[in-house]
Formats: C-alpha cells, structure tokens, sequence
C-alpha cells in the first residue's frame, strides 16, 4: 500500500497556496454539522495531494464509527481508505513510518481513550523525531478523534487530553468548537509538517453552525496557533476551548442581563498557545476565569493562570478563577457524571465571584 501511495505522491503537488484567516460568521454563512465540515476537509485534501491517505478503525466499510468519514472509501478506494484491525499501537507505528517517507497520514482514533495504547508511538517516535534528527525527518501526520466525556461512557472512555498532549515538545495540539474551526483546522493539520493531535467532541459532531463562502474555499485553512474572540466584553475574559466555549457564550448571555459584559475566548489551539491574545483581553477586562472539562490539577487553566501571572498579574482587579471538571475519576450515574462536569452555571458563578458580584453565603441565609 504504501509503495503504491508513494508512487502516486510523486506527482502530486508539494506547494500549494495557503491562504490563512482568522474571521468571525459573515452574516451570508450556511449552516454545517461539525461532522460535515470534518468530512469535507478531508475529502479536500484528499483530492489535493495524493500523499494524503486515512487509517483507523471502521474507517471506510462501515463510513466511521461517527460517520466523519463517509462516502470517501467509494471516491478514493481502499488504497486511501485503510480500515484497520482494533489494535491501536500497530496502526499508529504504521502511520508514524510511512509520516517518515513523505507520505501524510490521518490516523483516527474511535476514542482518544484508546489512543493510550498507543502514545509511545505518538509521544516518543512523531513527536521527537524530528529534534532527535537534527531536522533531517518530519513527521507530517495528523492524529484525530473525539475527546473527552461524552455521555454514560464511564471512567475509562471520558477523558480530556488536551493538557496531557499539551505538555509535550514537537507536537501541534488544536481543539475545534465550531463547523469553521473544524474544517479549517483540519486543512491546517493535514497540511502542517509536524505531528498535530486533532481533539475533537462527540457532543458536536451533530451540532449545526454558520460556515461562510470563505471557509469553504479549497485554499482556506486556519492558522495554527491563534485563538478567536467568540464574542467581545469589557469587563471580563471568559477562556475556554472545545464544547465549554459553547457553555461560556451560554454564560456570557445570563451574565449580560445582570450588567456584565464577558469577553468570550475560544482558544483553538492549545499548543501552541495564543498567549498574545490571551495576555491582551485580560489586560483589557482586567479579570479572567478558565473553563475546561479535564482534571484541575496541571490542566490549561492552569497554565494560562500561570501565563497571565507571568505576564500580565499587574493587571489583574480580582483574583483568577479556574472552572474544571472534579478530580475524579468519570462517574457512570448519569446525576454523578453532570456533576462531575462544569455546567453554565458553574461559569455564571465563578464570572460573578470575578466581578464581586456574587452574593455572600451569609447573606444568603
């Protein structure tokens, strides 16, 4: 297979025209799934560069265990579609190695969960590979998937990987929320030389947002790296990425009819992080609370509290609050699970708690 891909490669176009954006919903946009806009990225760069070829569990017969891959065994046949065994670290050495020799695989994984089996690979031979030959091999490979809770999956199949994965030196993480930020980000991933760990939600793959013309033109990606203003405010930085930026421009909307503007910041990327941005909204607001559904302990909110300390503590009016998920394993009961998981009103109270707009407890008594 990957000799033949090789062969194919050698005609296909190595430069392409990249034309990168970042840009808020034009008011001429169409509706897409998230699910869709997954879809059509890969069948785009699939059609653009033949080095391009997909791997994973129930890729092609069965179209994606979430259907994100549907219809492109039919167009690219199964030469590019390549349905694997259910053995995580055999597959992902396979994509890894054929990374080495210029071709540009999009390993999927059912689960990040299941992507543990195998992080040696991802980790020690994408990530590191590079640096450990003095820049002589890129690994230009995009490992995706859904992350994170999804509904009654319990503790093994919820997990959120963006601060594990965040962690390491030589991989791009990106965490899309929106249709936009799905398809562009994955046009990036794909293109991009390095390794990049594509984080997506389960909940939002049949979730519906506005694309414009832009997005959907075959040259369009997203840069890598930067962050987006979901929504602007003056008066305090909510920071979050993936389906709690949803929850955060939920929050944002309670908040405004008691008088607080919230500036909403969908970060996109989480390595690398969009520190610029990030230091500059705070330095505005003057307050900033971070919402994420992984562990509290070592997780990105707290690394962007420790950037804003680093950078721009001077600024501060009110002490940083950090909304995670609860430091425990993922309960099955689907009571224990909501409660394991920051909810709107979660947000509402920590922006409020930010603002010194909440009420004390015993006032509330």
């Amino acid at each position: 297979m990957l000799k033949i891909l090789r062969q194919k490669a050698a005609a296909a176009p190595l430069l392409r025209t990249v034309v990168l954006s970042s840009r808020n919903y034009s008011a001429s946009a169409k509706e897409m799934t998230v699910r869709e806009a997954l879809n059509s990225a890969l069948d785009e760069e699939m059609s653009a560069d033949h080095r391009v070829f997909l791997m994973g569990e129930e890729v092609g017969e069965y179209q994606g265990a979430y259907k994100v891959t549907q219809g492109l065994l039919q167009k690219y046949g199964p030469e590019r579609v390549v349905d694997t065994p259910i053995t995580e670290a055999g597959f992902t050495g396979i994509g890894v190695g054929a990374a080495y020799y210029g071709l540009r695989p999009v390993v999927e994984f059912m689960t990040f969960n299941f992507a543990m089996q195998a992080i040696d690979n991802i980790i020690n031979s994408a990530a590191k590979t590079n640096y450990m030959s003095s820049g002589n091999i890129s690994v230009p490979i995009v490992f995706r998937g859904p992350n994170g809770a999804a509904a009654g999956v319990g503790a093994q199949h919820s997990q959120c990987y963006a601060a594990w994965y965040g962690a390491i030196p030589g991989l791009k993480v990106l965490t899309p929320y929106s249709s936009e930020d799905a398809h562009g980000l994955l046009k990036a991933a794909i293109r991009d030389p390095d390794p990049v760990v594509f984080l997506e939600n389960e909940l939002l793959y049949g979730e519906s947002f506005p694309v414009s013309e832009e997005v959907l033109d075959a040259g369009f990606s997203t840069p890598i790296g930067k962050a987006k203003i979901e929504k602007e405010g003056k008066d305090v930085s909510i920071v979050a990425f993936s389906k709690m930026v949803g929850f955060s421009l939920k929050a944002a909307e309670i908040l405004a009819k008691d008088g607080i503007d919230a500036e909403v910041i969908n970060l996109r990327s989480i390595r690398p992080l969009d520190r610029s941005m990030i230091n500059a909204s705070v330095r505005k607001t003057n307050r900033l609370v971070t919402v994420e559904e992984g562990f509290p302990q070592h997780g990105v909110g707290a690394e962007i509290c420790a950037l804003i300390v680093e950078d721009s503590f001077d600024y501060l009016d009110a002490p940083v609050e950090r909304i995670a998920g609860a430091d425990v394993p993922m309960p099955y009961a689907a009571n224990l699970e909501r409660m394991a998981l920051p909810q709107v009103e979660d947000i509402v109270r920590a922006t409020k708690r930010a603002c010194y707009r909440s009420i004390p407890m015993s006032a509330s008594t």
